[in-house]
C-alpha cells in the first residue's frame, strides 16, 4: 500500500486535530534510522520529540521490556504493587538534583506529570496561583494549556482555561527581553495581579522546548530560587524534554547551582514506553492524601523495566558526554555556515538539544517560510527535522544520543546542502 493511500485512510479515520509533521508511515526503526512502508530510509533527528534518547529499539531496553512481558504486564500499582516501581523511585530520588530527601510518583504522560506537580504544590502550600512563562509548553490538558505560553495550535477554540494561572515574559536577548525585565514583570505581577503569598508554584523549563529551545539564563534561575524561598513558593522544573542526558547532564538543572523543589519528567525516561514522573521534596510530596495521586496505568511495569535499562545505558555508554560532543560538532558546523546563509540569526543549545533560528536576511523578522522550507527539503533528502518557536522560525535538533558517527555526518551534509541550496534560490 502506498504512502498516499495510507494518508487518505488516516484522514478518513483520525481526528483532524491530531496533526502530523510528515507523511512517513514507519515500518521499522533502528537507533537513529527509520524505514517507511515503502522501504525508504530516513535519518531521525526528532527521536520521537526527545523520547528515544537511547535510540530506537536499544537492545538493552528491548530485552528489559521483553523480560517483564514474560512476568506480568499490568496489575495497577495502587492495587497490587511491584518492586521495580519502588526501585525506580529510589533511583530517581538519588539522581534528581537537590540535596534533600525526595519521593517520587509515576504517571503516564508529561502533561500528567505537570498537573500532578501543580496538585502537589497546591496541596502543600494551601495556595492556588501558578506563574508560568511566555513561550512555555506544559501539555495539552486544560491545566497544561493554561500554563502553555503559545496559542496556536494548542489553545485555539477550547474556551475558558483553568484560572489562577499568571504569565511573565521569558528572557530572550535575541527578541529584546532581558532577565531584569522578566524579574521586573514578576515583581509587577505580585503588585497588580496576585500577591506572592497566594502563589503556590512557579513552573519553568530549564530550556524552553516548543517555545524555541531558549536556555533559561543562570541568573534567572538563581533569582527564581531566591524569590520562591522568600515567599514560600514551590519551584517546579519541567524537565520533560530536557531530561535524561539530552543537555549533556542527566537533568538540565545540573548545569546550574539551583535545585527545584519538584521536577517533572517523561519523554526520555523510558526509551519510547509511556512513563512520566514527579520527583521532589518528601514533605511536599507527602502533602497529598492517599489516593490523591496516581492513575490506572501510572508506572506500568513494562515501562518501568524499560526505564531501568535506559538509566543503565545512559551511564554505561556515557551518553551525557556524547551529547555534549555531538552538540558541539553540530553548533560548530552551523556557525561555519552562517556567512553563507544570512538567514541564520542564532545557533544555541546545551548538549544535543540544539536549535538554529532563521530570520529574513533583509528585515531580520522571523522567517517561518524559510524554516519550513528547510524542514521539508531535508525530509525530501531523507532527514527528519522538527520546527518550533512562537514564530515557527526555529529548527530543533534532537537525534538519538546513540547515533552512529557516520550517520550523524551524513545528516550534517544533508543539512548543509539544503541550507546552501535554499539560500542560493533567494
Amino acid at each position: 500500500m502506498t504512502e498516499s493511500m495510507l494518508a487518505k485512510r488516516r484522514r478518513a479515520a483520525i481526528a483532524k486535530g491530531v496533526g502530523v509533521t510528515t507523511q512517513i508511515y514507519v515500518k521499522r526503526a533502528e537507533n537513529a534510522e527509520i524505514w517507511d512502508s515503502q522501504g525508504q530510509r530516513y535519518i531521525d533527528f526528532a527521536a520521537g520529540i526527545a523520547v528515544v534518547n537511547t535510540g530506537h529499539r536499544h537492545p538493552r531496553v528491548i530485552a528489559a521490556a521483553r523480560e517483564q512481558l514474560e512476568q506480568f504486564t499490568h496489575t495497577c500499582h495502587q492495587v497490587v504493587p511491584y518492586e521495580n516501581y519502588v526501585t525506580l523511585a529510589e533511583r530517581l530520588n538519588r539522581l534528581v538534583p537537590g540535596n534533600f530527601v525526595k519521593k517520587t510518583v509515576f504517571v503516564t504522560t508529561g502533561a500528567e506529570a505537570v498537573e500532578n506537580a501543580v496538585k502537589i504544590a497546591r496541596a502543600a502550600t494551601g495556595r492556588n496561583g501558578v506563574v508560568a512563562f511566555s513561550g512555555a509548553f506544559h501539555g495539552r490538558t486544560f491545566l497544561g494549556m493554561a500554563l502553555t505560553g503559545k496559542v496556536a495550535p494548542y489553545k485555539m477554540g477550547f474556551g475558558p482555561l483553568v484560572s489562577d494561572v499568571y504569565r511573565v515574559p521569558f528572557p530572550v536577548g535575541l527578541h529584546g527581553t532581558s532577565v531584569e525585565q522578566t524579574l521586573n514583570a514578576l515583581e509587577n505581577l505580585f503588585k497588580t495581579d496576585i500577591e506572592p503569598t497566594r502563589v503556590a508554584a512557579i513552573i519553568i523549563e530549564p530550556i524552553q522546548g516548543e517555545g524555541g529551545f531558549y536556555p533559561a539564563p543562570p541568573e534567572l534561575l538563581k533569582s527564581l530560587r531566591e524569590i520562591a524561598d522568600r515567599y514560600g513558593i514551590v519551584l517546579i522544573a519541567d524537565e520533560i524534554q530536557t531530561g535524561f542526558a539530552r543537555t549533556g547532564k542527566l537533568f538540565a538543572m545540573e548545569h546550574h547551582e539551583v535545585a527545584a523543589d519538584l521536577t517533572t519528567m517523561a519523554k526520555g525516561l523510558a526509551g519510547g514506553f509511556p512513563l512520566a514522573a514527579v520527583t521532589g521534596r518528601s514533605e511536599l510530596m507527602d502533602a497529598v492524601v492517599p489516593g490523591g495521586l496516581g492513575g490506572t496505568y501510572g508506572g506500568n511495569p513494562v515501562a518501568i523495566a524499560a526505564s531501568h535499562a535506559v538509566l543503565d545505558v545512559i551511564g554505561e555508554e556515557k551518553l551525557a558526554e556524547r551529547a555534549t560532543q555531538l552538540g558541539e560538532r553540530l553548533k560548530q558546523y552551523l556557525h561555519k555556515l552562517r556567512p553563507h546563509v544570512p538567514q541564520i540569526a542564532d545557533v544555541r543549545g546545551l548538549g544535543l538539544m540544539i536549535a538554529v533560528e532563521f530570520n529574513c536576511a533583509d528585515s531580520q523578522e522571523p522567517d517561518a517560510d524559510f524554516t519550513n522550507a528547510v524542514r521539508q527539503k531535508a525530509l525530501d533528502h531523507g532527514l527528519i527535522l522538527l520546527t518550533c518557536g512562537v514564530h515557527g522560525n526555529v529548527i530543533r535538533f534532537l537525534p538519538p544520543l546513540t547515533i552512529q558517527d557516520d550517520v550523524f555526518d551524513e545528516a550534517l551534509n544533508i543539512l548543509k546542502s539544503v541550507l546552501l541550496d535554499l539560500n542560493n534560490r533567494r
